[in-house]
């Protein structure tokens, strides 16, 4: 049986073409997770909206989104996201920045990244456990409000994404894994193993 994650690979439809071809056009294969969303491609579509909407004010740069993916990715276990944004983070800085961030050490980061890390971090590993104290770090770093709300919804929202890829047994591509940093790759000893 052909399968995507642990669900056998959903009947095709043209929503569903469209994501495939979208990878492709992008990355030269179809990823695994694109499969696996082939069953609602367009909860997808309003996941990723709802993710450009919760940034649309404050504008998270791009490197600054590979923080917070990179670092939630993985607090939370998501070895497919953690490759795919440690790689993205990577290219917008270098391989030993990524796998700080990856690890924990935050090494390469400004002291307003770190902060950032760090808050990613706690909301998804615990985000009842989160204090008023913690949020002071993010203001003392820089931050208003406004961005530490667009930072946690960011956060939240790309955590519902990883939750459906994990329980469900999305894997990380194999041409995905060939393509990040070694440093990256090194980092990334949680989660699902890479598809074979």
């Amino acid at each position: 049986m052909d399968t995507a994650g642990f669900l056998a690979t959903p009947e095709p439809t043209a929503e569903a073409q469209r994501l495939f071809d979208d990878d492709v056009a992008e990355l030269g294969y179809v990823m695994n997770n694109s499969r696996l969303w082939a069953y609602q491609p367009e909860t997808l579509s309003g996941l990723f909206e709802l993710l450009r909407n919760a940034n649309a004010g404050d504008r998270l740069s791009l490197r600054q989104r590979g923080i917070l993916v990179t670092a939630c990715a993985s607090a939370f276990g998501d070895s497919y996201c953690a490759l795919a944004w440690g790689g993205k983070l990577a290219g917008l800085s270098e391989p030993e920045t990524a796998a700080g961030v990856l690890t924990g050490s935050d090494a390469g980061l400004s002291s307003e990244e770190r902060a950032m890390a760090g808050w990613a971090r706690k909301v998804a590993r615990d985000p009842n456990g989160t204090t008023e104290a913690d949020v002071q770090v993010l203001r003392d770093a820089g931050f208003s409000d406004p961005q530490i709300f667009t930072m946690t919804v960011f956060v939240a929202l790309r955590l519902a994404f990883s939750t459906v890829n994990d329980a469900l047994g999305a894997r990380p591509d194999q041409a995905l894994h060939a393509s990040t940093p070694a440093a990256v790759r090194d980092a990334v000893t949680f989660g699902r193993p890479v598809a074979s």
